[in-house]
């Protein structure tokens, strides 16, 4: 599956990033909008959101250390 993957870009995976992570501010909404409401099942569906997040968070993280150490940002 790797080697058949397209290379992103450096710049690229940067607003992958900023994007996924913008999307974690939709799920905080949506949970704290479902904890007002006592609404369980929105809660678990944030939850979820949350974790695809987070998950999608580490694997761009991934390929930006994969681009090579030289980045400023990366250390």
């Amino acid at each position: 599956m790797g080697s058949k993957m397209k290379k992103k870009s450096r710049s690229r995976l940067y607003i992958s990033i900023g994007t996924t992570a913008f999307g974690a501010l939709g799920v905080v909404r949506e949970a704290r909008l479902a904890r007002e409401e006592n609404d369980t099942l929105r809660l678990v569906d944030a939850v979820v959101s949350a974790a695809k997040v987070v998950t999608g968070l580490a694997v761009l993280y991934r390929e930006v250390k994969r681009l090579g150490d030289d980045d400023v940002l990366l250390g």
